[in-house]
């Protein structure tokens, strides 16, 4: 795994990030491939496993005291998309990041580390930054309260031995933020507030964006993830927002089109590309395919304002289509309740959709009805991978229903490439064509409180250029050719 992401970092480290008044293109890289595992059952197992785990968490993390926080933070190794950096300025040091639309805070690991389990787990080819304790964030700061939700400044500079009289006369500016913890499914980590310069690296001929005053916890210390999450979710600490505060038309919008890569790694030899910005439709038009496929309209849908859940994008299902049946989604998924809980994240982070039981089990129903009829069922592929209904086919094709996602609001349907539900591989072990659908059960509608409804993963959004208009309020998609589309602004931009 190591070796694969030092390839991509590698071959991408050439690659301009391009920077106009208007937009700002950075490279995403994929960081998974079939070469880590012995299998493919062994890759589908996994990921189906770890996306089943970030959805989950997101219901059952409990606080255990009032200093902790929920983190929505990638959890399989490769399942996610990074980001390269470089903060500081003397000297100025290259940092790489997963991008994460369902956090809203950037981490990274800092010198000296430990990672504690973390055995097995990908890492990065540059060492942790060193960085000043003079770059530390004051008690008093917004930032500080921004990452401790929960207490007042003056709780915090307490807690920071800012004394009394100090804490009386608001002068407890040269005490630092104290510590915080973040828990996430099969980790966690201690981390500190700081503030320094981050560049976004470009070309020799367009100027580095620089954040001089940028916001982003240091760790010292995690529990099973050794890379660090450039949080793109709603929230003060994000890197949206802040880049907002320097750039409002960068910060306010951005989007990416995640190339189709089907777990091979020679399909994502250009990057994904990460769109900070707008570009205007004679832009798209000119940037549209030989197919017409690039200059596809956005389909938009509203995002649910959630306080309750304020680092996520949540928006409204309103049901899925199977062929020519239209199942209606349960209200978990279409809107929240007086709490804040349900709605559908669409989320960076997460591979496999995931969907609420009764949802999941009729589309799984029509699916089967229409594949079933004609291939048999492969129960040992479903135990091996985590997925189903999985069927054996013979010769090259097997023919599977259109799945179509109806999202609240007029006409805001996507309908899906066959390649994003449906995930066709040869059975090594009884050499065999099979085929999988690559959507998941999230569990019982009942169960599912204290959290989002259904989750859009990352896989089933390939082939889309997923735009969030922070501005409007709202998350468009539309087809494109990504890889295209990146060489495409990329030349518009040199």
């Amino acid at each position: 795994m190591a070796s694969l992401l030092l390839c991509f970092i590698l071959c991408f480290s050439s690659l301009s990030v391009t920077l106009s008044e208007q937009l700002l293109l950075l490279p995403l890289t994929h960081s998974l491939s079939k070469n880590q595992f012995n299998s493919t059952h062994q890759l589908l197992k996994s990921t189906s496993t770890r996306s089943s785990m970030r959805f989950h968490h997101h219901h059952h993390h409990k606080k255990l005291n009032k200093q902790q926080q929920q983190l929505s933070l990638p959890l399989s190794p490769g399942s996610d998309y990074t980001l390269s950096f470089t903060i500081g300025s003397n000297p100025p040091q290259p940092i790489s990041l997963y991008m994460d639309t369902g956090s809203d805070l950037v981490w990274f690991p800092c010198s000296p580390f430990e990672c504690i389990l973390c055995e097995g787990k990908s890492t990065t080819t540059t060492p942790p930054p060193k960085l000043s304790k003079n770059a530390t964030v004051s008690c008093k700061s917004p930032a500080c309260s921004a990452v401790h939700t929960s207490l007042s400044s003056s709780d915090l500079c307490a807690i920071s031995h800012c004394p009394l009289d100090y804490i009386e006369t608001s002068d407890c500016s040269s005490f630092s933020c104290p510590p915080f913890y973040y828990a996430y499914g099969d980790g966690s980590l201690i981390a500190r507030l700081y503030k320094d310069s981050l560049s976004v690296p470009t070309s020799s001929s367009v100027p580095s964006m620089l954040l001089p005053n940028f916001t982003f916890g240091c760790a010292h210390t995690a529990l099973g993830e050794p890379i660090g999450v450039a949080g793109f979710g709603p929230g003060l600490l994000s890197l949206p927002a802040q880049i907002a505060t320097v750039s409002p038309q960068l910060g306010n919008r951005f989007s990416y089109c995640l190339v189709s890569h089907s777990f091979n790694q020679y399909r994502v030899h250009r990057p994904s590309p990460l769109i900070l910005g707008r570009y205007d439709d004679k832009e798209r038009k000119d940037n549209s395919g030989i197919d017409g496929s690039d200059s596809a309209e956005f389909v938009y849908t509203s995002m649910l304002d959630n306080p309750s859940h304020p680092y996520f994008y949540s928006v409204g299902l309103k049901g899925i289509s199977v062929g020519k049946r239209n199942i209606a989604a349960p209200e978990i998924v279409k809107r929240l309740d007086r709490n804040g809980n349900g709605g559908t994240v669409v989320d960076s982070g997460t591979t496999f959709t995931m969907l609420p039981a009764s949802l999941y089990n009729s589309v799984v129903a029509e699916f089967d009805r229409r594949v079933g009829r004609v291939h048999g069922r492969a129960s040992e592929v479903e135990d091996k991978t985590g997925l189903e209904p999985c069927y054996y086919y013979d010769g090259k094709v097997v023919n599977v229903p259109a799945v179509v996602l109806h999202f609240v609001g007029n006409g805001s349907s996507v309908a899906l490439p066959r390649r994003n539900y449906f995930y066709e591989f040869l059975d090594g072990d009884k050499k065999k064509n099979v085929g999988c659908l690559m959507l998941m059960n999230g569990g019982d509608d009942e169960e599912l409180s204290g959290g989002p409804g259904a989750i859009l993963g990352n896989y089933q959004q390939q082939g889309f250029e997923v735009v969030y208009d922070l501005e409007k309020k709202r998350v468009g998609f539309a087809r494109r050719q990504c890889s295209s589309l990146w060489d495409k602004l990329n030349q518009n931009q040199s």
